[in-house]
């Protein structure tokens, strides 16, 4: 049986690395972002959640849908997947770690270990485009 985590993130790169962020608590970066709820549509979610986690607000009319990437999870039962709609947008504010995340971090390419499977699939595809260093 499959059990499919649906989540929406934000790709942020700047001079060819990608924000990151590890939640309190976690010893994992991710992709900022979150799990839909209820009906939210991806935009909805995605406007939510970075406001949540990085204190900063997203220009909805700038949003561009990067890709949607499924990896199974890690330490997870088997079967439990992961897929993560992934979006550009501008944003007005200072980013800053809210009170769920504890840090923020730019990463390269050479950090994909750092970050989980469907993460590492954003990874590849931002390197083969040249976008990440």
């Amino acid at each position: 049986m499959t059990v499919l985590i649906d989540t929406v993130a934000w790709v942020l790169v700047e001079n060819g690395r990608i924000l990151c962020a590890r939640p309190r608590g976690k010893d994992v970066f991710y992709i900022p972002g979150g799990k839909r709820e209820g009906a939210e549509s991806d935009l909805e979610t995605l406007l939510r959640e970075i406001k949540e986690e990085l204190t900063v607000l997203l220009d909805p009319s700038t949003a561009v849908h990067v890709g949607t990437y499924e990896a199974e999870v890690p330490g997870a039962p088997t079967g439990t997947v992961v897929r993560m709609s992934c979006y550009t947008a501008h944003y007005e504010g200072t980013l800053s770690a809210s009170s769920e995340i504890e840090e923020t971090a730019w990463f390269s390419y050479a950090d994909r270990p750092l970050v989980p499977p469907v993460d590492q699939l954003l990874f590849d595809e931002l390197k083969a485009g040249g976008t990440l260093l």
